[in-house]
């Protein structure tokens, strides 16, 4: 496995063709400067020892080099030693509700940000078990399959949000088939579905989908956000609260009784995300109940480096440079 360390730092390249057109702009600058003289045979005779192709190399000679210390600060590594981890787990894959009913403010800050700080703070417990994402509103999307990173994880997690999933609405139906996907359909248990949504449009296949689902194996929790009382939904250009056709304001509210008979369906446990340490706390609970199998991971556990090979021909371009003159030897 090959990777650069510290892959910011490459776009320090998009440097490289700007630095181009600039000396072009300056070589052209110099020829319409010679024009403006007016004796051009004057001219030729007082630059009669400058070398164009001279002149030229010591500027790839720089710009090479220029490229070399980026590489070089990159740190391009080569993996040395890799271990294959054993331990106990069990998969979870976790369906996101991303529609824009999500960006409703009757929990704060949103519905959607609770929901993102319950998965990473469950992801913070959840070190040997392998999570998936998917994300859902008018269509179902798998962001993320089963992994042990829960690094990058998070990252697709704080990234998911409606402009992700154009089709609006809520298939609850089509975002737990999906889930189902990610695991092994060989097994019969190990496998957990989290399932986050305020639940706003009823998906009469859900409860069929999550029937099938216990039959093989899978443990179904959910998770309710929102309130009943509900809350407007704001348009995403005007922030100004959605409205009927009779111009009254179009409040969201938590669909509850739909998710808990999904979770009773498969055993699983339904909670409204009041608090999020303590719907945590049961998950994890709930997660510790269950049997556990064993996960192998491949783990690169050292790393060699190269940025000195690039350093060292760095400095050996820019000391060469200094010995190449723009000067021509002129015939006696």
């Amino acid at each position: 496995m090959v990777r650069f360390e510290h892959i910011e730092h490459l776009l320090l390249l998009l440097l490289v063709p700007i630095i181009i057109l600039l000396f072009n702009s300056m070589l052209r600058w110099k020829k319409a400067t010679t024009k403006k003289i007016g004796d051009e045979k004057l001219v030729k005779q007082l630059t009669n020892n400058f070398s164009p192709a001279r002149h030229l190399f010591r500027f790839i000679t720089m710009l090479g080099a220029f490229v070399l210390l980026i590489t070089g600060a990159a740190n391009l590594q080569s993996a040395t030693q890799i271990e294959s981890i054993k331990r106990q787990g069990i998969d979870i894959m976790i369906a996101l509700d991303v529609s824009r009913s999500m960006v409703a403010e009757d929990i704060k800050p949103s519905r959607l940000e609770r929901a993102r700080q319950l998965i990473n703070k469950l992801m913070d417990r959840l070190q040997d078990d392998r999570i998936g994402l998917v994300i859902f509103a008018g269509r179902a999307y798998m962001q993320m399959p089963l992994t042990s990173d829960h690094t990058a994880a998070k990252l697709y997690v704080n990234n998911a949000g409606p402009d992700a999933v154009p089709a609006q609405g809520t298939v609850i139906s089509e975002a737990l088939r999906l889930c189902n996907s990610g695991f092994n359909g060989k097994e019969k248990k190990y496998k957990s579905i989290l399932l986050i949504t305020d639940g706003e449009d009823h998906d009469e296949n859900a409860l069929k989908v999550s029937k099938a689902l216990a039959e093989n194996g899978v443990i179904i929790n959910t998770i309710g956000v929102g309130t009943t009382q509900g809350a407007p939904i704001l348009n995403a250009i005007t922030h100004e609260s959605k409205r009927d056709l009779q111009g009254n304001i179009i409040l969201s509210k938590l669909n509850e009784q739909e998710l808990m008979d999904i979770s009773h369906e498969t055993n699983g446990i339904y909670q409204q995300l009041n608090d999020v340490d303590a719907a945590v706390d049961k998950l994890i609970a709930q997660y510790a109940g269950m049997e556990q199998k064993t996960i192998q991971d491949t783990s690169l556990l050292s790393f060699r480096s190269f940025f000195q090979w690039f350093l060292a021909l760095a400095l050996i371009a820019l000391t060469g440079e200094l010995f190449i003159s723009d000067k021509k030897k002129l015939k006696s």
